[in-house]
């Protein structure tokens, strides 16, 4: 299991373009993703799971990653999170 933490910089936090292509982009992977708050936690390969945490801007996500390709998954998630939110 990996896993990294993230503080979301985008000042509408995670609404439903990004989370739009989070989903899309946990999707490319085997590996069990879920992205968490300090409140909540959901698979990040399902769409209203990741709406439903209401992200904000500001807040600490913590990615995990657990399975075949948890490395590359981890890696690409952070490439992700960095680039788009």
């Amino acid at each position: 299991m990996k896993t990294f933490t993230y503080t979301i910089k985008d000042e509408l936090g995670i609404h439903a373009r990004p989370a739009g292509l989070l989903v899309k982009a946990a999707g490319a992977f085997q590996s069990d993703i879920t992205i968490a708050t300090e409140a909540k936690k959901a698979n990040a390969k399902r769409m209203m799971a990741v709406m439903g945490l209401g992200v904000k801007c500001g807040t600490e996500v913590t990615i995990t990653a657990e399975g075949a390709d948890e490395d590359a998954a981890i890696a690409g998630m952070e490439k992700f999170l960095t680039e788009n939110l």
